[in-house]
C-alpha cells in the first residue's frame, strides 16, 4: 500500500491549485485576463489528469491497460471541447455560439468512460478479444451519437430554440453522468482492498465532475457564469482527482495484482459476451421505440418529429450493420470452439486408443525380453562351440570356414537380441557418455530386420572420428529408431521404396545427426512435432512419436528440426551437444575427414 506521506502530498498539491485558482479567480477582474487565465488552466488539468491516468498503461496485462487508456480518453475528449471554447474566448476574443455544434464533444467524454467501465479490471480473466471490444464500443458511440441528435439537435437545426437546448442539453448530460457515477459506485462495491481504494477515488473524481457540470449549468441558466469564476472550481478539482487516482494506481500497482478476482470468485457473474448482446439487442430495439414516441406521445412540434423519425431511420443502417457484424463474429467464433471441441474429442479418443496399444505393447515387450533371455541360452552355446570348432586345426579348412560363419551370425543374432532388450527395458534415464554412430548402427540394426525383401535400403555415411555426447542411449536409440522408421514407411507408401541416408558430423560444439529420405516429402513441417499431428492413415499412425522424440532432445540439451530438402524427401536434423573433454584434437579430426566414408545398406 502507498505510504501515508504519499497521500498527504497529492492532497497538499491538489489543495495548493485549488488555492492558487481560488485567489486568482477572486482577485483578477472579469476580462480577457481572466478568461485566459481559466481557459488555459482548464486545457492543462486534463492533460494532468492523463498524465497520472496513463502511468498505469503499460502493465502486462491488457484489460488493465485498456481501461486506463479509456479513461484518458474521457479527460482528452473533454480537453478538445475545452480548445474549442479557449479558440473563440482567447483567440477570437468573442464568447461561444449558443447554440454550438461542439458542444456533442463534452457530451462524448462519458462514453469512453462506460466503455472503459464495461472492462471490470479487477477480474482476472483472460485476455479481451480487441475485435469484439472495438465494435461494442463503436456501437456504444453510435447509440449515444444517435441518442444526442434525438434528443437535443431539434432544438439546433429543426427549430431552433436556446431553451429547449440548453434544457435537452443539461438532461441528457445529467443523465449520463449518473450513469458512470451509479456503475462506479458499484464496482467500488464489487472489488476489494486495492482495487476499492483505486475505484473509490474515481468515484469520488467522476461525482465532482458531476456535481461540477450541475453547478456550471446553474450558473449559466441564471447568467452569471463567465469562464475563471469560482463556478469552475468542482471542475478543476475533479480532474487533479482523477490525476490523482491514477497516480494512487501506479503507487499501488504491486497490490492491484495481488488483489485481482479470479475466475472462480466471479463464476456467478454474467458474461461478457451475454451482456454485451442484450446491450447490442436493447440499442436495436431502441430505435422503434423512440420512432413510437415520436408518432404517438409526442407534443412537439411537426418539423421537430419529422427530424426525430428522420434521425431515427438514419440510425438504423449503421446500428443495424454494427450488431448484424457483430452477430456474424459471434457465430463464427462459436464455430471455431466448435471444431475445436470436435478435434479435442478426437484427440481424447486418439489418445485412448494409444494408451490402450501402448498397454499391449508393454506386454509384448515383456514377454518379448523373457524370449530373449531364453534365446541367449542357447545362443552361448552356439557361440561357444563354433569357437571351438573355428579354431580346432585338425578340421578341414571348408569345416573351420563353416564353423566361423556359423559363429558370425551367432554373435550378430546376439547383439540384435542386445538391443531389443535394450529398447524394450523399462528403466529410469541414465546419463553416460555415449557414441552416437554406435547408437545410430543399433537402431539401423533394428529396423533393418524386416527390409530384406523391400526396395528401401538404408545407406549411412557416418564421421569415423566423432566428439562423444553424454546422454542415455536407450532413449536416444527410441528417437533414432521413430525417425527411420517413419522415413522407411513414407518411402515405402509413396513409390514402393527409396533411400535413407544417415550422416554423423561434427557442427561446432554439437554432434549432428542428418536423416535424408527420397520420399514425398512433408506438407506442414513446422506442426511434425504438435501432439496427434499424423500424416499416416487412421489405425496407424497416432501423432505421438515425434512429439516425444522432440521432449527427449530436448531433454539433451539438443534440438530436432525437420524441413524439406532441396531435392525433395524430408530431412531430420538431430542436434547434441558434444562433451568438451572427449572432443578429439585437430590432428585427429584431419585425419579422421580422410578416412573412407562407411555405408550399410
Amino acid at each position: 500500500m502507498a505510504p501515508p506521506r504519499t497521500y498527504a502530498w497529492i492532497a497538499a498539491v491538489s489543495l495548493s491549485v485549488l488555492g492558487v485558482y481560488a485567489i486568482l479567480s477572486l482577485s483578477l477582474p472579469q476580462g480577457e485576463s481572466l478568461n485566459a487565465f481559466g481557459n488555459i488552466t482548464q486545457c492543462l488539468v486534463p492533460l494532468l489528469a492523463n498524465a497520472g491516468l496513463l502511468l498505469n498503461a503499460g502493465t502486462p496485462h491488457w484489460r488493465r491497460n485498456v481501461f486506463w487508456m479509456l479513461t484518458a480518453l474521457s479527460c482528452s475528449l473533454w480537453m478538445i471541447g475545452q480548445f474549442q471554447w479557449t479558440y473563440y474566448e482567447v483567440y477570437l476574443h468573442q464568447p461561444l455560439p449558443d447554440l454550438y455544434p461542439g458542444d456533442i464533444i463534452f457530451f462524448l467524454r462519458g462514453v469512453p468512460l462506460m466503455a472503459a467501465l464495461a472492462l471490470r479490471p479487477h477480474l482476472k480473466r483472460s485476455e479481451m478479444q480487441l475485435r469484439f471490444g472495438y465494435l461494442d464500443f463503436v456501437l456504444l458511440l453510435s447509440w449515444w451519437v444517435f441518442l444526442y441528435a434525438f434528443v437535443v439537435l431539434p432544438w439546433m437545426y429543426a427549430e431552433p430554440s436556446l431553451g429547449q437546448y440548453n434544457f435537452t442539453y443539461d438532461v441528457i448530460t445529467n443523465v449520463q453522468n449518473m450513469v458512470t457515477v451509479i456503475w462506479f459506485g458499484v464496482l467500488w462495491l464489487q472489488s476489494r482492498s486495492a482495487w476499492r481504494t483505486v475505484y473509490a477515488h474515481l468515484f469520488g473524481a467522476d461525482v465532482m465532475y458531476m456535481l461540477s457540470s450541475l453547478v456550471i449549468n446553474v450558473g449559466i441558466s441564471l447568467k452569471e457564469y463567465h469562464t475563471g469564476s469560482l463556478y469552475d472550481l468542482p471542475l478543476v478539482a475533479s480532474f487533479l482527482w482523477f490525476a490523482a487516482a491514477g497516480l494512487i494506481a501506479y503507487k499501488n500497482r504491486d497490490l492491484l495484482d495481488d488483489a485481482t478476482e479470479s475466475a472462480a470468485e466471479s463464476e456467478q457473474k454474467k458474461s461478457e459476451s451475454t451482456v454485451a448482446s442484450r446491450l447490442a439487442l436493447a440499442a436495436v430495439v431502441s430505435l422503434p421505440a423512440f420512432a413510437i414516441y415520436t408518432l404517438k406521445f409526442s407534443h412537439d412540434s411537426a418539423a421537430v418529429k419529422e427530424f426525430r423519425l428522420l434521425t431515427v431511420l438514419v440510425a438504423a443502417v449503421p446500428l443495424g450493420a454494427l450488431v448484424f457484424l457483430r452477430q456474424h463474429l459471434a457465430d463464427s467464433d462459436r464455430a471455431r470452439l466448435l471444431a475445436r471441441a470436435e478435434q479435442s474429442v478426437e484427440n481424447l479418443q486418439r489418445l485412448q486408443a494409444q494408451m490402450v496399444q501402448t498397454e499391449k505393447l508393454v506386454s509384448l515387450g515383456q514377454l518379448a525380453a523373457g524370449a530373449a533371455h531364453e534365446i541367449n541360452n542357447p545362443l552361448t552355446a552356439i557361440l561357444g562351440y563354433s569357437d571351438l570348432l573355428a579354431d580346432d586345426a585338425a578340421l578341414p579348412e571348408k569345416t573351420r570356414g563353416v564353423a566361423a560363419k556359423i559363429r558370425d551370425q551367432a554373435r550378430r543374432t546376439k547383439t540384435l537380441v542386445g538391443n531389443l532388450l535394450s529398447f524394450a527395458r523399462q528403466v529410469p534415464a541414465e546419463r553416460t557418455l555415449l557414441d552416437l554412430n554406435t547408437v545410430v548402427n543399433n537402431a539401423v540394426q533394428l529396423r533393418a530386420l524386416d527390409l530384406k525383401h523391400s526396395g528401401t535400403k538404408i545407406e549411412l555415411k557416418l564421421e569415423s572420428v566423432l566428439p562423444g555426447v553424454r546422454g542415455d542411449g536407450n532413449q536416444l536409440m527410441q528417437v533414432f529408431f521413430n525417425i527411420i522408421n517413419n522415413a522407411v514407411d513414407a518411402m515405402d507408401s509413396h513409390s514402393g521404396g527409396g533411400t535413407l541416408t544417415i550422416k554423423t558430423l561434427r557442427d561446432r560444439a554439437n554432434v549432428v545427426i542428418l536423416f535424408s529420405d527420397t520420399g514425398p516429402g512433408i506438407k506442414e513441417p513446422s506442426r511434425v512435432f504438435d501432439p496427434f499431428y499424423t500424416t499416416k492413415p487412421i489405425g496407424k499412425g497416432t501423432g505421438l512419436g515425434l512429439s516425444i522424440c522432440f521432449g527427449i532432445v530436448q531433454e539433451h540439451g539438443g534440438r530436432i528440426l525437420c524441413y524439406n530438402g532441396q531435392e525433395g524427401g524430408a530431412v531430420f536434423r538431430v542436434e547434441l551437444p558434444a562433451v568438451l573433454a572427449a572432443l578429439p584434437t585437430r590432428d585427429a579430426l584431419v585425419a579422421g575427414s580422410s578416412s573412407p566414408v562407411a555405408k550399410n545398406s
